[in-house]
């Protein structure tokens, strides 16, 4: 159905791609690997139109394309789902669904006709969702189900999903490989990037690996073991994935009572209470919309009127705004890096020293010299892949943006670091890293609070973990009693009462 040849495609001081190619069959759902800068979104991006390669030739159904736009992708049947979402939140699903292609009527948009048209088209797939509510208002799991359907109207003969499970449940998953599986069997070539390695056998039938923009090769996945995979992807055998030694019964450090966000309405937290001890990892699991992020920001300053108690030390703390928790030593990277997390017009940087300009401003004088040494420090720390310190950040790979936001937080030398999905959209090779440097800060005394939506993450990483469940703390269980099966079962059965640690 499709074939890219030798594509080659740079970038200022990047080759992001070197003559790649790669081959999508009718009815064939292809899972893309590779670590983060491998040239994977750059690929999609030229078979999007998005960006026009300096060599390489296109062909659909035997025939070469000339793609040298959005439009023209789309004339051919090309669909992208990106991992960024790109929707208009304060419009309407139906009104996403037929932006720019607005059903026109005697005087103007047809709005009912759109919501009816885009109602059908989400009833097919039973997802629950009304075509006259605001984006906003859906969850990411929902945005992500309403852009399939939006590809799906355009009659798409290959669909492209990068990264569509990085923030969504289990369950939602699941709903989605059956979408996915039901567009195959109607003869859609779906095209799959993916950083979670479990998924290629449940859904993909073959897994093409590109590293440093170029073509390693193709395998199928049931006839190819993980850890082959792996060192495609990242050019070496990798061992000790998890890196993590357990602390048990260590000194209470931080502890927050009752937490409330003082919503009257649309309540997320609700009474929580939990405790972390010196140089401990303490996972949070639960549900998407369980409230573990809303929590964390409840604590962190970002909610207006929340309630409860927190001490660190044995010292109650009064945070009223993130300034007030970054004074205590309190760190929080976001989940959302795109939204809440990176300064995109900006240069890594600035984004890596604008936490710390009390290290190398004073008064008007600015070291140049102190904030080069910050910078480099944490991309060496973090291993990012940037070709300077001046590149601006959105040119970065997904799981690059998210190295500079950690090394970021880690510049400020916190005693309490809170990471709020850490390794979302993150590759094989730079989550070993990540789990790497949370064990070497947990050793030099920093407490950690880790939130994560990939059970494997929290089993092999946390010392405890706190199941949330609907705003409320459902129970607490240690690294020698968790499991799959014990964190599933607090996280869609409401407990009784509060958790003890």
């Amino acid at each position: 159905m499709l074939e890219m040849k030798n594509v080659c495609k740079s970038f200022p001081g990047v080759k992001a791609l070197q003559n790649v190619d790669f081959q999508l069959r009718s009815g064939e759902i292809h899972a893309l690997l590779g670590e983060n800068g491998a040239g994977k979104s750059t690929l999609i991006k030229v078979l999007g139109g998005i960006y026009i390669p300096e060599e390489g030739e296109i062909y659909i159904d035997g025939q070469k394309v000339d793609i040298n736009g959005v439009n023209a992708a789309r004339d051919n049947g090309i669909s992208i789902i990106h991992q960024e979402l790109v929707q208009v939140p304060h419009m309407t699903v139906a009104e996403n669904i037929f932006l720019g292609r607005e059903i026109m009527g005697s005087f103007g948009v047809d709005t009912r006709k759109m919501v009816a048209e885009s109602q059908k088209m989400l009833d097919r797939f039973d997802l629950g969702i009304n075509a006259a509510s605001e984006i906003y208002d859906l969850s990411i799991a929902q945005q992500q189900m309403v852009e399939i359907v939006k590809a799906i109207s355009f009659n798409c003969k290959i669909l492209v999903m990068d990264e569509p499970t990085s923030s969504i449940s289990d369950r939602e998953v699941e709903q989605l490989f059956d979408i996915m599986r039901n567009l195959a069997r109607q003869g859609v070539g779906i095209i799959y990037i993916s950083h979670k390695m479990s998924e290629l056998n449940e859904v993909c039938d073959r897994v093409t690996v590109l590293r440093d923009g170029t073509y390693v090769g193709t395998r199928v996945v049931a006839e190819t073991p993980r850890d082959e995979l792996i060192a495609m992807m990242v050019g070496r055998e990798l061992s000790n994935y998890y890196t993590r030694d357990h602390v048990k019964d260590t000194p209470v450090f931080f502890r927050c009572e009752h937490i409330d966000d003082g919503k009257k309405h649309h309540k997320r937290v609700n009474d929580v209470t939990f405790e972390v001890r010196q140089g401990e990892i303490v996972g949070f699991a639960g549900l998407v919309g369980a409230g573990r992020s809303e929590t964390m920001q409840c604590i962190f300053g970002l909610t207006p009127g929340s309630k409860g108690t927190v001490t660190m030390d044995g010292k109650a703390l009064n945070i009223k705004t993130p300034v007030d928790a970054m004074k205590q030593g309190i760190s929080l990277v976001p989940e959302n890096r795109k939204v809440e997390g990176l300064y995109h017009v900006q240069s890594v940087a600035f984004n890596s020293t604008i936490e710390v300009l009390h290290e190398f401003i004073n008064k008007l004088m600015v070291n140049a010299k102190r904030e080069t040494e910050i910078t480099q420090e944490y991309i060496d720390k973090m291993h990012t892949k940037t070709p300077s310190h001046e590149q601006s950040v959105t040119n970065l790979s997904g799981g690059n943006q998210q190295k500079v936001m950690i090394g970021r937080w880690l510049a400020t030398h916190p005693k309490l670091l809170i990471l709020d999905e850490p390794t979302r959209g993150v590759d094989v090779g730079a989550k070993a890293e990540i789990y790497e440097i949370m064990n070497e800060l947990t050793k030099q005394g920093v407490s950690i609070i880790m939130i994560s939506s990939e059970l494997p993450e929290i089993i092999n990483m946390a010392d405890r973990v706190y199941v949330m469940y609907d705003g409320r703390i459902t129970g607490c269980i240690d690294y020698e009693n968790v499991s799959q099966e014990a964190i599933m079962k607090l996280a869609t059965l409401e407990s009784t009462g509060g958790a003890k640690a």
